[in-house]
């Protein structure tokens, strides 16, 4: 209860920077807090249970897209393009699971990067539908792009994600999900039901991320099939990684992080993702559990010190 307490503190804190900080500021944290959630989602799936999926980043374009379309072409209310997304999102999340979940290692990587990459080009050259490059317009959640209320709105989800990310590790599920990431045949042969529980995280993250891309898509005002780009799911995974990949905290850490590093590189063009790239390989060497392994590894050498 007391890191609950803790982060309700830090949520409450949060929201009363609207009052204080400028826009640009309120944009790169709401922006950070939808990769929050992102991430959060590859986390429970790759982090915590194994399962290496490459689309997370295309949940993220169908819930979008699904509000979007369903909004410009029925004239839906929003809220109702909402819940579509989520609908949907998770209707797609289950019948891949389905069909890939019993794959496994780079054979699972492959098949859910062939679907990322499908959708993402069918985006596109569905141009009648989607309006391709050209973008699909999508009115403002708020009724405008000021983005003190987006900022609740995505702090909202980021502590939900968080917390149901935290609840889940804590339960017989997280100690299902942990099993079938350190051993998958001895996970089955104590009488886990590994597919049944992959195919439970898998179409729960889906929804997750779906629902986050539908309110991004709100936030935007102009969808692209740059939202289901290859490169999105390279950011999702060095967030993770940075922050320290099977943690509840690593999406905190690292999406920030690398968010903020994203904005300062960002004149530099393509060369953030090499600078992101060299990030990843050096944490990989010296401390494979990120920041948070690091933090760790930092006070307990103090207690030790303070000890001697």
């Amino acid at each position: 209860m007391k890191t609950v307490a803790l982060g309700a503190a830090a949520v409450l804190l949060l929201a009363t920077l609207p009052g204080v900080a400028n826009p640009s500021l309120l944009h790169l944290l709401t922006i950070t807090f939808y990769y929050v959630v992102l991430a959060t989602s590859w986390n429970l799936l790759a982090g915590m249970t194994g399962q290496f999926s490459l689309a997370t980043q295309t949940f993220a374009a169908i819930g979008a897209y699904t509000t979007g379309l369903t909004v410009y072409y029925l004239h839906v209310p929003i809220w109702a393009g909402i819940l579509a997304a989520v609908a949907v999102s998770l209707l797609c999340g289950f019948v891949l699971g389905v069909l890939v979940l019993r794959m496994r290692t780079i054979y699972l990587a492959i098949a859910t990067w062939a679907f990322a990459e499908t959708v993402h080009i069918s985006l596109g050259a569905a141009y009648n539908l989607t309006r391709g490059e050209l973008g699909l317009s999508v009115p403002p959640l708020f009724g405008s792009l000021e983005p003190a209320p987006y900022f609740e709105v995505f702090l909202i989800l980021a502590a939900l994600a968080t917390l149901t990310a935290w609840s889940i590790a804590r339960s017989p599920l997280g100690s299902f999900m942990r099993a079938i990431k350190d051993d998958e045949l001895r996970a089955e042969s104590v009488g886990i039901d590994t597919v049944r529980v992959k195919i439970f995280v898998f179409t729960l993250t889906s929804g997750m991320t779906g629902l986050a891309g539908a309110f991004y898509a709100h936030y935007v005002a102009i969808l692209s099939p740059n939202i289901a780009d290859f490169s999105v799911i390279g950011t999702i995974i060095t967030m993770v990684i940075v922050g320290g990949i099977g943690t509840v905290a690593a999406p905190l850490i690292g999406a920030p992080i690398v968010e903020t590093l994203g904005a300062l590189l960002s004149r530099y063009g393509e060369w953030d993702l090499a600078i992101f790239a060299a990030i990843v390989i050096v944490l990989m060497r010296t401390s494979t559990g990120g920041i948070v392994e690091a933090g760790r590894r930092l006070l307990s050498r103090l207690r030790q010190a303070q000890t001697t």
